[in-house]
């Protein structure tokens, strides 16, 4: 019998998911099939859920958060995150757990360094927050940045020479300068950056963004997001199979 997978989300243009698991299935003679479900509505996913069809689901852009209500039980990562990238279906459950935390803190890992103690993480939404997550972990402190100024969040509008100083790691978590979007990247001020800094941007496609571009013709150490990716990818997969 031949298990289904699937994507969720909205849109997926950049998506990699399928690419990657077709070749990992057939590479590993795993009898399975991969789909993209590009939803308009989250209210949607309940009835391809109920279908049966699918044994399980990674979650992107925009629902990470919003899907938890549709889930049954989340896992304790998951739960404390406040965002699901991975749903398992098990005896007519929907199990949520979030793989990006661990895909993420492998990537950055081997990256980080002595002078990297604080860290600006551009977004809010779901992928921002197992980020945050992580690098708590890690012992490095964060803030978000979005386009709008909270009590825990600075905007786009605050950064300045002293926060970059101060800040020597930079995560983009936005979708600002994915596929086909490629000329656009996140408003910060990259003549403040140097050598000390460590862009990484969640993004795969186009391996290199302009984000990523500005950051290394000023010194910066830059990171893409193919190997946090391959991690998530791979985890979940093993997720849905216990």
């Amino acid at each position: 019998m031949i298990k289904k997978y699937a994507l969720i989300g909205n849109p997926l243009a950049q998506a990699m998911s399928k690419e990657f698991f077709d070749e990992y299935f057939a590479k590993k003679n795993i009898n399975a099939q991969y789909e993209l479900l590009e939803l308009e509505e989250i209210n949607h996913f309940p009835r391809i859920a109920e279908s049966g069809i699918f044994s399980g689901f990674n979650i992107t852009i925009p629902y990470k958060e919003k899907i938890i209500p549709f889930l049954d039980f989340l896992d304790k990562t998951a739960e404390k995150i406040g965002a699901v990238n991975a749903v398992k279906t098990k005896n007519g459950k929907l199990i949520g757990y979030n793989t990006d935390a661990y895909g993420f803190e492998k990537a950055i890992l081997p990256l980080l360094k002595s002078e990297h103690r604080n860290a600006l993480i551009l977004g809010a939404g779901g992928a921002a927050k197992a980020v945050k997550f992580t690098l708590k972990k890690l012992g490095i402190n964060s803030k978000f940045v979005s386009r709008k100024k909270s009590e825990n969040n600075l905007c786009y509008e605050d950064l300045n020479a002293q926060i970059l100083e101060n800040n020597t790691v930079i995560i983009n978590t936005t979708p600002v300068g994915a596929v086909p979007n490629v000329e656009n990247c996140p408003n910060i001020p990259y003549q403040f950056l140097t050598q000390n800094h460590l862009l990484f941007d969640l993004i795969c496609k186009p391996q290199k963004t302009l984000f990523l571009q500005k950051g290394e013709k000023m010194g910066a150490n830059i990171e893409n997001g193919l190997k946090m990716f391959y991690g998530q990818a791979i985890k979940s997969y093993k997720i849905w199979q216990t």
